[in-house]
């Protein structure tokens, strides 16, 4: 069956949405989830951050491997492979947190799912690319953004709420255990809907290919990508972009769990779960599209400082919680919506760098999945050091230290090239 007649007969928006549910489900389990869940189970702050920080790699490295999978015939049978992995890694993290060695048995089921799941996303893309022609992926674009982060809204609303209802009637253990075994069951069920659902084209244009020539190709790619003109200065400056924000985001959540006698706000799992799976995440998708709008007004070189700003914004809210330590819902509920406001506003800059500034040229593709390669691996970087940072400074003194973190990106900036915003008429 052709791809044109494939999606005739069955409309996308019956499998983009549950791919695109599917594809956010597996990556906020691993990012955001596992670090909660371990805050609760007594995991010390720089265990969590170090240990989630190298989970996230599988996405800084999949631009990598991503060639490869070219070679498979069916873009649908890697999709499909990679959600029942998925389904069946997170009824094994059920059994894993009920052992002795949770906390090593939960990390090595952790690696396994990064994993997949960062497969999942590239043969996840690239078979809606395959299967709708350049009006349809328009089209169903929103509806891909809306299902990912519908995502969001079940694993850090919904999800942290039962999960904080559980524990106080099962024990912190037994409560993730049935939550990992609820997750299991839904994408094992979200899996075989996709089974059947998913456009089942083949992947006739790279029949030809063999292992030899896509790294022949894989390493043209990355010669090309490393010739850009400015190209040093432009990965320096995707880094330190995200600096300050991959030591806030990792700190911010547990900093909300932590008991007040250790400089915390002393928040319950239940009441974190519905702060940001409420105001926290409609203030980010808000963010995001004011962003988006504000600088396609005023042009990514124009809008970068206030963008850059923008993101400082998380660290001072959580430099003021941590120094006033308000103890009202509202109050805290208020304050996060204003960071994530802040978050989805100002990250919309460096999405909008790498895909005007660093990818265009006869690679932008591939030159498109390097740069958010880089972009990931420097969040990475700062995740990874910023519980050894928190442990050693305490929660109000590592805020502010993160303010301070986003002023060489500022600095940078006057340094970088951007492109001109009449580039495309020209």
């Amino acid at each position: 069956m052709t791809t044109a007649n494939t999606t005739r007969a069955r409309s996308p928006i019956s499998w983009v949405a549950s791919l695109y549910f599917v594809q956010g489900m597996q990556f906020f389990v691993v990012m955001l989830i596992a670090g909660l869940m371990f805050k609760n189970m007594g995991v010390a702050n720089d265990q969590i951050a170090r240990w989630t920080g190298l989970l996230g790699l599988a996405w800084a490295f999949k631009p990598l491997w991503s060639p490869f999978l070219e070679m498979a015939r069916s873009k649908k049978l890697i999709v499909v492979a990679m959600q029942f992995t998925g389904a069946a890694g997170l009824a094994l993290m059920a059994v894993a947190l009920q052992l002795p060695m949770y906390f090593a048995a939960s990390i090595a089921v952790f690696f396994v799912l990064a994993y997949a799941s960062a497969t999942h996303d590239i043969a996840c893309d690239g078979l809606y690319m395959a299967s709708l022609n350049d009006k349809q992926q328009a089209a169903y674009a929103g509806w891909q953004g809306a299902f990912f982060n519908a995502s969001k809204f079940l694993t850090l609303g919904g999800l942290l709420v039962l999960a904080g209802h559980l524990e106080t009637r099962f024990g912190v253990f037994s409560a993730w255990s049935a939550i990992f075994v609820l997750l299991a069951v839904v994408l094992a069920a979200l899996a075989s809907y996709n089974a059947w659902a998913l456009p089942g084209a083949l992947n006739t244009d790279h029949a030809d290919l063999n292992a030899a020539s896509v790294l022949r190709t894989l390493i043209e790619v990355v010669k090309d990508f490393l010739r850009k003109p400015g190209i040093r200065l432009a990965i320096l400056f995707i880094v330190l972009f995200r600096f300050a924000e991959g030591q806030v985001q990792t700190i911010g959540p547990l900093f909300l769990i932590e008991a007040r006698d250790k400089g915390g706000l002393g928040l319950s799992t239940e009441q974190v779960g519905g702060i940001y799976g409420t105001v926290g995440t409609a203030a980010f998708l808000i963010g995001s599209i004011l962003g988006g709008y504000f600088t396609s007004w005023l042009s990514l070189r124009r809008a970068m400082p206030v963008l850059i700003v923008a993101m400082a914004v998380p660290n001072a809210v959580f430099y003021y919680l941590s120094s006033t330590l308000p103890t009202e819902i509202v109050h805290i509920g208020a304050t996060v919506a204003i960071e994530m406001f802040g978050y989805g506003f100002g990250f919309v800059g460096m999405i909008l760098f790498i895909m005007q500034a660093v990818a265009p040229g006869r690679f932008q593709t591939a030159h498109y999945a390097l740069g958010s390669g880089v972009m990931q691996l420097g969040f990475i970087i700062s995740k990874t050091i910023s519980g050894d940072i928190q442990v050693r400074m305490g929660y109000e003194h590592f805020f502010l230290w993160t303010i301070a973190c986003g002023v060489p990106a500022l600095v940078l900036m006057f340094f970088v090239k951007f492109p001109t915003p009449d580039a495309k008429n020209n």
